[in-house]
């Protein structure tokens, strides 16, 4: 036989070989109680498994609510879910095997070719008493938590009601994640999206989260890196746009483009204006844009542009810090094409710490209307170092002595068309300049 009959022949009984073995898997046809009731979870991983013993497929959920623990995604399975399909967490904790930090309804591990897609809901019943454990309590499951994974493709679900984190992606490679919902407004540390990986795309979703919205971490000694994220709207009780407070091998050549940022629809946990003095609305959020290195790692090229924000305490945050005595580099950031409506007296700040600057900054293109309200008292504010504190807007105090810009230890900042109007009278100047190198 001829070698290209041969390779034509074989090419056609492994198509054929893998259209025999591959699975579609209705849940229905499992025996699936769909009503709110009867748990689920031993069905719907004997579904997933056998799919994917098959060679791969698609396991989906018709109309109906299906009450399940945790259950795990392997190779080459997709979740279809009906748009009227919700998948219910148990509120028991203890059908959310794994340790603290490591619990997860919906979970996938060192697996490839997996999606979750269709227009249903993932809810994790995070609101019910069994999980209200307080801030920072991690014997709670995150709603999906991909990790170490390759090729994964969410797209248009909703994720709402998570106990903890809402979608984490950790350590994987070649992840999209398109047109998904997430409301997260039931539990502390609802964050939207947690992104530990790279060759990332995020793009056409709605985040309404008590917490960060997106958040980039990095855990690992390798950074978080190549990362898109285009075309959100992010509302956020804290910040809708974060990179940090875990930073050990930093992040590279990430772009975010075109986003809203706006306060959370509510505020539930934090309530800011009781909390803080100089705050003037009843929702906010804290900062538009949070770059942080702070653990170590290396911060470097990152280009965020068109974002429009309000109900922003600070619009744009960058700290270099020290919070556990490693001594990272943030540098290469471009912030260009930025509108910001402010609603504190905390203005945005660029830091490093004496003798660890933050280098190589652009501001293009951007106009802030501040809040204002500063008095003459308030100019005359000596903001601490604290570069070993957690990094927030608020580490320097709760009023700055600058409504603009607060800019100490950076080498070679531009500004160019940046722009700050106030609302109301401000006894403060629009900058504060210190140990600043190298200023256009």
């Amino acid at each position: 036989m001829k070698k290209g009959l041969l390779i034509f022949v074989l090419g056609v009984f492994l198509n054929v070989f893998t259209s025999i073995h591959a699975m579609d898997i209705n849940l229905r046809e499992y025996g699936v109680q769909p009503d709110g009731i009867t748990e689920n979870t031993t069905i719907i991983q004997k579904a997933i498994d056998d799919c994917s013993a098959s060679g791969g497929g698609v396991v989906y959920f018709p109309e109906g609510t299906y009450l399940s623990g945790t259950f795990y995604l392997k190779d080459n399975v997709t979740l279809e879910l009906h748009k009227k399909a919700v998948l219910k967490g148990i509120p028991r904790i203890e059908v959310y095997p794994g340790k603290s930090g490591d619990m997860a309804f919906v979970r996938a591990d060192k697996v490839s070719n997996i999606s979750i897609i269709g227009e249903g809901t993932i809810d994790g019943n995070g609101g019910h008493s069994v999980f209200q454990k307080g801030n920072n309590n991690e014997e709670r499951p995150a709603l999906v938590y991909i990790n170490d994974c390759k090729n994964v493709d969410i797209r248009n679900i909703k994720l709402v009601n998570s106990a903890f984190w809402t979608l984490l992606v950790y350590g994987c490679e070649q992840v999209r994640i398109d047109g998904i919902s997430i409301h997260g407004q039931v539990n502390w540390n609802n964050d939207g999206i947690d992104i530990d990986s790279k060759n990332v795309i995020v793009s056409n979703c709605f985040i309404d989260a008590i917490d960060d919205g997106i958040c980039f971490k990095s855990w690992r000694k390798e950074p978080c890196e190549n990362v898109t994220i285009t075309n959100c709207n992010i509302a956020s009780t804290c910040n809708p746009i974060k990179m940090g407070t875990q930073s050990i091998g930093g992040f590279k050549n990430i772009t975010i483009s075109n986003c809203v940022v706006r306060a959370a629809s509510e505020d539930t946990f934090f309530k800011w204006k009781s909390r803080m003095e100089g705050i003037y609305a009843e929702t906010s959020c804290i900062a538009g844009i949070a770059l942080e290195i702070v653990d170590g790692g290396v911060m470097d090229q990152i280009n965020i542009s068109n974002i429009t924000m309000t109900g922003v305490q600070t619009p744009i945050f960058i700290k270099l810090g020290a919070r556990r005595g490693g001594k990272g580099v943030l540098k290469n950031v471009i912030l260009s094409g930025i509108t910001a409506t402010t609603i504190s007296k905390i203005p945005s700040s660029i830091t490093g710490f004496p003798g660890n600057y933050v280098e190589n900054v652009i501001l293009r293109d951007i106009i802030i209307q501040n809040i204002g309200h500063g008095t003459a008292e308030d100019a005359r504010i000596i903001a601490p170092e604290n570069e070993k504190d957690y990094p927030e807007n608020r580490m320097f105090g709760n009023i700055l002595p600058s409504y603009g810009f607060f800019v100490r230890h950076v080498k070679n900042i531009t500004f160019d068309n940046v722009q700050v109007q106030l609302l109301n009278d401000d006894a403060r100047p629009e900058m504060y300049l210190e140990d600043v190198i190298n200023t256009k």
